[in-house]
Parts: structure tokens; sequence; C-alpha cells
């Protein structure tokens, strides 16, 4: 992200100097083997020369200066994807990505000594897939010579704070699955390359090390950590990334690039740049080889003293760069002549060479040194004073939600296809297709996507294309109820229930409902389908009739609010139940409506509550007041209500603006939409409900199930009015009397948890210059506070920005709508409308002993991330494969497993294989690795420990 302006100094995102204090403002899926598939369960990794070889000879008395050729190239940002790739609107951004390669190409077979990397596989895989046989062989020559190496691998450079660790492995299993299946071990990238996100979490760097990677850069830090990890030489250091995987399965050696991803001012040699070529002509008048040799060597020194060894990298790229590949090897050919050979000569101590990102890892790890250990995360990342990136946790929230329930359809998608087989890919529905997708959802994880970062008509595209993908995938899933369930039925696939909107329900005299279960545990699910009013009779797989009910909601617009028929399906692990519907004919109507409650400060205090838990309403303000986890005998007052940040666009201290990236009110006290809710009670056998209404644009369902363990608050916020020319940022609020010491805690990337405290950085003394968004840190899928003895959790549908300004208080923001730019590239305020100015979404809050808390949380987040998938059928349909019995349970009994290879986590290499470099850490030896076993019978996972598996299967043949 972000163009590279040197004339004015100044770049979208941000510059870097190269001296000082630099700041930042900033196809086709891989064949699978034949009758293989993945199993990913929830792999480790130990040195390895391997993929170094073709390393370039460096002094060994010298600063060596390893220049890395690179294009940094957003999939989707100020422009499409195809936009970017086919160098389309042109007047928006000047990129063409097919021409960078291009490109490239032929500079890289004009000289043996030029080396380039290439990182993002979505638009590389699509280019090669353009290419004659000829073209290919000569790419593949290059990957194999070492002179053109990927980094990362991965489909995109995902963002790092708004992704799920699941969606994560996803990505980088499609993009690095096609470097293992176009390029064999010679395309394997040794390093992980994020140069551009916003911050960087914990997790990613576990994951990184768990599958394979050597080591990982990136170019965005804190300001004020960045200047502290100059002075004290800890720009390069061991990052150990888990509490619970035992060293050094997650430890990732990680160097910060010191001057982000661009190149040092004035040495930026691109058609997008405006700095002076190198001419050394010294007849020329214009003449500067001396000049810029000079200022070069002195970058070099200036830059080198801030790391430990002999070494120094220089990013030589940008966003897009390389159109003309010729114009930027030129002059670094010259560059490298001339201080290699007439500067050595007058006894410059400073060596130059075309390098790549995993040469220069190998000379790190070659220096032997003791390196110091980190292991908490970079978030929040901010790049000036007030300058805090925390904006972008919450922006967008409708696509944060589709990106979300998209990899729940995925994963629904990809369990049916492998356990069904071909009979998924070809049947009576047609051709299904997990691969489209599983695409569209790697490219969700850019980061300018499901960061919410991109321009508005990108981010409908990107909508557009996890809607492309969703239909394969209903045509898969069709195919494979049929062929388990044996019959042959019109399904129907209710994407819109989040609005109560389903056509065969609110239609059909009798339908039915097929559950499928992704999780490995058994589950009761509540099923809330919109209906006609009337009376319905509801049977379980067994012909029993199950408890239903009808609700309707406080509106007298029946068809934005249609009433709603409930009842609880029991689901078997990884397997489905159909239930049937049928409505009672010539029945009066008996749904049950939600009854007023008047404010009346008389009034006794309104609780639901089951067997679990009890909720206490304020009558005169119909705000939650009060929860008690029964159980446990557990009592905490919490008020929750919503409040709006006034978005600054601009004040005395700084011109700064909040907007996509950023955020920035102009007051630390948030204002409240409203004093007090509009009240209804919903009280049913199958669900207790209090309806809350704070204004014509907020508004809120506090909900309980029985048996349900957690309160569920399904709130509904816009679209926020900005006619006052205020933008506004809104949160929910929770405000409890825990004492909780200026401490909390959040999820990373829906893994292991990270305490935060307030006003603090473990590693630097912070001087907080926004007590607010300097707080602010994202939420996957779960935040919590505890004093502990008591803990209140609070669990995500989406993505999230979070915090704990004071104790007790706990926030989220859930929608944001701007009126100014923040000035880092997009050039468009985040000011949504349409279908992404209303949102709808769900808070489940859990209370809980401290002890206890774990057990639920973790339970509940991935139920909340892997539901069940609904879908409906009219019923009545043929017989379809009649020798396959219907099946509900035990559906791994389509094939039979032949053989069985654990692999590295993104199944790129075979674990028994697999080998890291090894790094020595100022904590001590790390503990002796036992050799690798493999025991297929008896396989063990540690706590949070993830294993993959590549099998080979035979399938079952079924008669019809």
């Amino acid at each position: 992200m972000g163009a590279y302006a040197r004339a004015s100094g100044v770049c979208a995102r941000g510059c870097l100097d190269s001296a000082g204090p630099w700041t930042m403002s900033r196809a086709l899926r891989p064949p699978l083997p034949p009758l293989c598939f993945f199993l990913l369960l929830l792999a480790a990794a130990g040195a390895r020369a391997g993929g170094y070889e073709t390393c370039p000879t460096v002094q060994p008395n010298m600063l060596n200066v390893h220049l890395l050729p690179h294009t940094h190239d957003d999939v989707g940002w100020l422009k499409t994807v195809d936009q970017y790739f086919y160098g389309i609107k042109n007047d928006i951004q000047h990129a063409g990505v097919q021409y960078i390669l291009d490109s490239v190409i032929s500079a890289l077979l004009a000289d043996p000594t030029r080396r380039f990397i290439y990182v993002e596989i979505a638009f590389f895989s699509r280019w090669w897939h353009q290419q004659t046989n000829a073209t290919q062989e000569v790419v593949r020559d290059l990957v194999r010579q070492g002179r053109l190496e990927f980094a990362n691998g991965g489909w995109v450079m995902n963002d790092e704070a708004a992704t799920h660790y699941g969606a994560i492995v996803d990505q980088m299993t499609l993009g690095l699955r096609f470097l293992e299946d176009t390029f064999g071990n010679d395309g394997r990238p040794r390093v992980a390359w994020h140069i551009d996100p916003f911050g960087h979490s914990r997790e990613q760097a576990s994951l990184f090390a768990q599958m394979g990677f050597d080591g990982f850069f990136f170019g965005r830090l804190d300001y004020q950590d960045k200047w502290v990890r100059m002075q004290k030489l800890e720009m390069e250091q061991v990052w150990r990334a888990s509490t619970s995987l035992k060293p050094p399965t997650a430890d990732l050696f990680t160097g910060v690039l010191p001057n982000g991803y661009n190149p040092p001012r004035n040495l930026c040699w691109d058609v997008l740049c405006v700095d002076q070529p190198l001419v050394e002509d010294p007849r020329s008048p214009e003449y500067n080889a001396k000049e810029l040799v000079d200022y070069f060597l002195n970058v070099a020194t200036a830059q080198g003293r801030y790391y430990r060894t002999n070494h120094t990298v220089m990013t030589m790229g940008s966003d897009f760069q390389y159109e003309n590949a010729n114009m930027w090897f030129k002059n670094l050919d010259k560059l490298i002549r001339l201080v290699n050979a007439q500067q050595q000569a007058k006894g410059s101590s400073v060596h130059v060479l075309y390098s790549t990102p995993a040469c220069y890892l190998w000379e790190l790890n070659k220096a032997n040194l003791t390196w110091s250990v980190k292991h908490d995360d970079f978030f929040p990342y901010a790049d000036g004073p007030h300058q805090f990136w925390t904006g972008y946790f919450s922006s967008r929230p409708a696509l944060k939600r589709y990106e979300r329930l998209s990899y729940n359809f995925l994963q629904v998608c990809n369990q049916l296809e492998a356990l069904v087989g071909l009979a998924a890919n070809v049947g009576p529905y047609g051709s299904g297709d997990s691969a489209p997708l599983n695409e569209a959802m790697a490219v969700l994880q850019h980061h300018d996507a499901v960061s919410g970062t991109s321009r508005q008509h990108v981010a409908n595209d990107y909508a557009r294309q996890l809607a492309a993908g969703w239909g394969p995938c209903e045509v898969l899933l069709s195919n494979a109820l049929a062929r388990l369930r044996g019959f042959k039925d019109h399904f129907t696939f209710c994407q819109q229930l989040n609005i109560s909107i389903c056509p065969l329900s609110q239609t059909a005299a009798r339908f039915q409902v097929i559950v499928y279960n992704p999780l490995g545990r058994k589950v009761n699910w509540m099923v809330r389908l919109p209906v006609s009013e009337g009376v319905f009779v509801v049977k379980d797989p067994n012909g029993r009739t199950v408890p239903s009910d009808v609700v309707i909601f406080p509106s007298s617009d029946s068809q934005a609010h249609p009433p709603e028929l409930l009842f609880s399906a029991s689901l078997p692990a990884l397997g489905f139940s159909t239930y049937s519907v049928a409505q009672v004919p010539r029945w009066k109507p008996q749904a049950r409506a939600p009854q007023p409650i008047p404010r009346r400060s008389w009034s006794p205090a309104l609780t639901i509550e089951n067997e679990h838990i009890r909720a206490t309403f304020d009558p005169d303000t119909g705000l939650l007041m009060e929860i008690m986890n029964m159980n446990q005998q557990l009592l905490l007052p919490v008020r929750q209500t919503f409040f709006w940040y006034n978005a600054s666009i601009g004040d005395n201290e700084s011109d700064q603006a909040s907007g996509a990236y950023i955020f920035r009110p102009n007051q630390q006290k948030p204002l409240p939409v409203s004093r007090w809710a509009q009240i209804h009670l919903v009280k049913t056998p199958l669900v207790q409900e209090v309806h809350q209404n704070f204004s014509a644009w907020c508004s809120q369902v506090v909900r309980l199930y029985p048996g349900q363990r957690h309160l569920e608050l399904e709130w509904s916020v816009g679209p926020i009015p900005v006619g006052d020319t205020w933008g506004k940022e809104v949160i929910s609020r929770f405000d409890t009397p825990l004492e909780t010491k200026g401490r909390f805690y959040t999820d990373s990337n829906g893994r292991e948890i990270l305490e935060r405290r307030r006003d603090y950085r473990p590693t630097w003394k912070l001087n907080q210059t926004e007590p607010v968004a300097g707080n602010y840190y994202p939420v996957n899928t779960r935040i919590y506070i505890t004093d502990g003895n008591m803990q209140l959790t609070v669990l995500t549908d989406r993505s999230q920005g979070g915090s704990s300004l004071r104790d007790g208080s706990l926030e989220l923001m859930v929608h944001r709508r701007l009126l100014k730019d923040d000035g880092r590239g997009v050039s468009e305020p985040l000011m949504e409308n349409g279908s992404g100015a209303w949102v709808r979404g769900r808070h489940l809050v859990l209370l809980d002993t401290a002890q206890a808390a774990a057990a639920g949380h973790r339970l509940l987040a991935e139920q909340e991330v892997l539901a069940p998938q609904v879908v409906l059928a009219p019923g009545g349909g043929a017989a379809y494969n009649l020798g396959a019995p219907p099946r509900t349970q035990d559906l791994f009994s389509t094939f039979t497993i032949t053989r069985l290879q654990e692999t590295t986590l993104v199944a790129n290499q075979l674990r028994e294989a697999a080998s890291r470099l090894k790094w020595t850490t100022n904590t001590g030896p790390t503990p002796h690795q036992t050799p690798y076993q493999l025991d297929p019978a008896n396989i063990t996972l540690e706590p949070m420990e993830i294993r993959t598996f590549l099998a080979s299967v035979q399938w079952k043949e079924v008669d019809g």
C-alpha cells in the first residue's frame, strides 16, 4: 500500500529516512495429489543450509550491503485485484503487475548477477498460467539458480490484526502449495516477509515458525519502539511467539528492516520516482556519480551502526515498482560497480551486492551471535505522536463479518468435499468446487482487504469475489448432501438470515431443515427461521416432535421483522441432522409477541434467566445492570450501553484526522447514544429476550436460551447519522466494579491470549500521546477483564478494536463513519453507504471464575467461528443413489486411509525431512528436540499444537 513519491519527500503511508529515527505513515487452484486431502488437526520444526547454496559471496572484513530488488504489489487497495494485474484505471494509480513480472524476467536474463524477490502468489500464479512453456522453463531456471526468490509465498501478504488464524493458514497453504507444485523445493520460501501490515501479532510469528520459516522481516513498528531498538541494537532478535508450545517450536528470528520497505532517500530509480539516475560520465554537466556514491556510503555506514553484524539490507523497490525493471537494474549495476571497484580501491570498507532476504538471513545465522528474546507483540502501531493505526481494527464491520461467515462456510465446504470425495464435485446439481471460495477468502486476508482500508469500490469487489465463491460451494454441498442423505432435493441456502429473510421458510407450509455441524464434538444449536404467522410442528430425524416457538418482533413492519420459528437441533460431531417443519392448518396464531415495558420509577427490576444465568435490567433506564452466574453464585453489577467518540478532523496539537486506518477521537470521554432505552420483553419456553431501542439508528436484543451459559447481545447500528458534520465511532461498553489494576486481555488471531496494560508497553517506556486510541488492541474473537477471582469475557462475531480505558470497564468498537480521510493514501473518507452502512452483530458475554473461564470461552469462540450450517429443502425429493444408506454420523466411513504422512503446518514439507536454522538466545539453551517418529495409531496433540497430515485415501465403491 502506498504510492512512492520522493520529489516532495512524501510517501503515501509514510517515508523512512536513511538515517535517524525512521517512521512510516504508510487463478487457478494448485493441483493436489490424486486421492489425497489434508487433515489439519491442531507441527513443529529444527538446522538446514538447504536453499542457501546459491547465495552470493560476501566479504568477511567489510560492511556488506545486501541490495534487495523487490516490488510490493497490493492485492487490491486503490484499485481492484484485476485492475492492478492488468494495469487498468491508471488514472487512479499507475500499476500493472503483469508488466512488472514481464519486465523483471527480461532484466534478470540480461545479467547473471542480478536478483529479485517476489511475494504475492495471487498475482504470480495468474501471470504464470498466461506464459508459454518456454517462458515457464526460463523462470524455473531463474528460481533454481536463486536469482528469482520467493519470499513469504502466501496468496497474499495477510493482515495480522483482523485475521483469524485458520484463514491465515488457508491462504498461506494456497500460495505455498502452488510454489511447491510448480517449482518443488527450489521455490520454497525460507523467509517470511510482512513489510506493509500495520502492526504484527504474536500468533502470526508462531504460525510462521510452524510453517517452517527460518526468519521473518517486517517494515512497520511503533516509532518509539524503533528508536529504542536502534539505541539498544535490538533491531533483530528471536521472537518467542507462544507461551504454550515448547521452544524452539514457535521461536522465529525476526528483523526490522531499516527503511520500511522503501529505498533510502534519493536512491529510487523507478518510473514512479523522480530521483536522479546515476550519471558516471565526468564530461556530462549532469555528472553525479561521486556525489551519489559518497551519499550511498554515508547512508550504508549510518544504517549499519544500528545492527549487530557486518551485514545490512536496503530494500530497493516499493509499491508496484519495476514496471520498467531496466531503469532500476541499470542504476544498481552502476552503483555496485563503482562502490566495489573504485571506492574499495580508495580504502572503502563497504561491499555492496545483489542479494535476497534469505541470503541476508543466512549471513546473520553464520555470525553465531547470541540474540535477545521478545515475548509480546507489536500492537498497536503508531507512526507519530497522535497517529495510532487502531481504527482499522473496526473499519468496514459488514465486510469483516462477511469474511468471517465465508470462512465458516468454506470449512463446511472443505469438510464435505474431503468426506464425500468426487461425488461432491460432480453430482446431480452440477460441478461443485471449493477452489473459488478458497481463493476469494485468501484474497480477503490481504492487509488492505479484511482490514477495511481499501477504497469503497475495491471493498465492493472483495465482497463480489466472496459472493462468487459461495455459488460453487453451494453446488458442492448439495451434491454431498444428496449422496449422504440418499435424496435429491431443491436445497436452499438462506444467506440473509441475519436480517430475517429466507423465502422458502416464509412461504412453504412444510419444509426440511438440514443442519451440518463442522465441529468435532456434539452441539445443540438453536435454529431461528423467519416464517409466516401460524403454528408449526417440528420433528427430529427420528420423527419425534421437538419443542418449538414462534416469536414476533416488536415492530409494526411485518416485512422487515417477520415472525421467527425457534427450535433446538441436536447435531452429531462432523455430521448433520434433518428436521421436518410443518405448519398446522386452520389454527389461530399463538405466536409470542413482545410486551412493552413502561418506564416507571417504581417498577420492579426486570430479569431474564435460565438454569445458569440471570440478567437484570434497570426499570428506569432499560439498561442491563447485573449478571449472575447461578452455578458459581457469582453476582456482578454490569452496566452496558452504547457510546460514540467524536472523530477528530485535526486540532492544534496535530492535523491528524480519524480515518480508515487511524483512530483519533477529539476528546477522551465518549458521548452516550442515549441514557436510556425503550424496552420490550419476550418470554417463551425456548427464549427470553429484552429488546432495547436506544435511538433511530441503534438497538439491541439481549437474549437467553435454555441451557445457555452465556448472555447473547445482538446489536444493530446504523446508518450512523453525520448530518451534524461529526464523524462518529460507536462503541459498546461494559462497566463493572471489578478492580482490574489497568490490565485486560485480548486474543491473538483467535488463538492464545495476551495481557494488555493501560498506557504501557512491555519493551519500552511509553510516552502516551493518545490515551484512547493508544490503548486500543485488535480483538479477533474475545476480550476479558478479571480481578483474579471473577472474570467477564465478551466474545465477538468478527474482528473489532477493543480496550479497557478504566478499571472494571471493557469496550468494543462496533461501527465507524467518518467525514475526513486520514492521509494514509486512500484519499477517501470512510463513509459507507448501502449495505455497509447498517450493521448487525453479536457479543456473547460470559461471567465465570477466573480459574474456570478459559474452558468456557475457548469452546464458545470455536463454536462461534465454526457455527453449524443450515440448509433448507421443500422435502419430498426423489431417491438418489439408492445403494448408499443415509448417514448422519461416522462420515469417515466413506473412505479408507491407505497412507498417512505428517507435514509442516501448510503441507509443503514432510515433517520428517523439515528442519530450520538454529539460533542462540540469551535465555539459555532450548530443550533438545526428540527425533521425529509418527505413530498413525496414536497421535497426541499438546496444548495449542497444530499438526497437519497428508492422507492418501481409497474411496469406498457405492452402487447407484
